[in-house]
C-alpha cells in the first residue's frame, strides 16, 4: 500500500484514497548549476624602488625622462652609427649680451671691455663629452672648447659647462657650477640640471661669449 505525501495509506497509486492529493506531487524545477567561483583579484605587487634615469640621474616619473627624454623601456630603435663630425659649436662675441651684463652691474662689470675684434671659431662636437671653459695649467685642464683667447673672456670659468653626447646623436648641456652661470636662448640653466640642445641654439656665458650650435656635414 502506498503512502500519500500527507502520510495517509492509499490503495491507489495516482490519488490518495483519503485526501485525494496527487500521489507523485508536482515536478520540481530543474536545479540551476552552481555558480563557478570567480578568481580573486591579485593584490598589487609591492612598489618597486625609485628608478633614476641612467643619463641624467633624474628620478623616473613615467616612460620618458622629464629632463632628457630617455626612454626607460628601451623600445626606441638603435640609432644608425654616425661617422665624422655632425655637430659643431661656433664661438663669437655678442655685444648685446655684453651690454646686458654691464647694465646688471656684476662685480667686475666696470673692468670688462668688449673686444674690438673677436673672429668666429668652430669646434667640432665628438666623443662622450665636450668641456667648455678656459685652460688651467694648475688644474691640468684643457677644455675641448677653449675660450682662453685671445681675446679672453674674464667671466668664463675654467670648467664652465659640459656638453654630453647621447646615444641618439643629440647633446645635453650641463653647468656644473660656474661662477657667472650659463644661459641657453636667454634662459638661465640650473646647476647640474641637463638641458637638451639642438641646431640653432645659442649658449651665452661669461661677459660676452656666445656659442651657436650648428649641424655640420659628416
Amino acid at each position: 500500500m502506498a503512502t500519500c505525501p500527507q502520510g495517509h495509506p492509499s490503495g491507489a497509486d495516482d490519488y490518495c484514497d483519503v485526501c485525494g492529493i496527487q500521489m507523485a506531487g508536482p515536478a520540481r524545477p530543474a536545479s540551476r548549476p552552481a555558480p563557478q567561483p570567480q578568481p580573486r583579484p591579485q593584490s598589487p605587487s609591492p612598489s618597486q624602488p625609485a628608478e633614476d634615469c641612467p643619463v641624467c640621474r633624474t628620478p623616473r616619473a613615467g616612460q620618458f625622462c622629464e629632463v632628457c627624454g630617455h626612454d626607460f623601456t628601451g623600445a626606441a630603435p638603435a640609432p644608425a652609427p654616425v661617422t665624422g663630425v655632425r655637430w659643431e659649436a661656433v664661438t663669437a662675441a655678442d655685444r648685446t649680451y655684453y651690454e646686458k651684463v654691464v647694465a646688471e652691474g656684476g662685480p667686475d662689470a666696470a673692468a670688462m671691455a668688449f673686444p674690438p675684434y673677436c673672429p668666429e671659431r668652430s669646434f667640432p662636437l665628438h666623443g662622450d663629452q665636450v668641456r667648455i671653459g678656459r685652460r688651467s695649467r694648475a688644474r691640468n685642464l684643457v677644455p675641448e672648447i677653449d675660450l682662453t683667447g685671445p681675446p679672453e673672456d674674464p667671466g668664463v670659468s675654467h670648467l664652465h659647462a659640459v656638453l654630453l653626447a647621447q646615444p641618439d646623436g643629440s647633446w645635453l648641456l650641463v653647468d656644473p657650477g660656474s661662477s657667472n652661470g650659463t644661459q641657453v636662448n636667454g634662459r638661465t640653466l640650473q646647476v647640474n640640471v641637463p638641458t637638451r640642445i639642438g641646431p640653432g641654439d645659442r649658449i651665452h656665458l661669461g661677459a660676452w661669449t656666445v656659442i651657436t650650435i650648428r649641424e655640420g656635414t659628416p
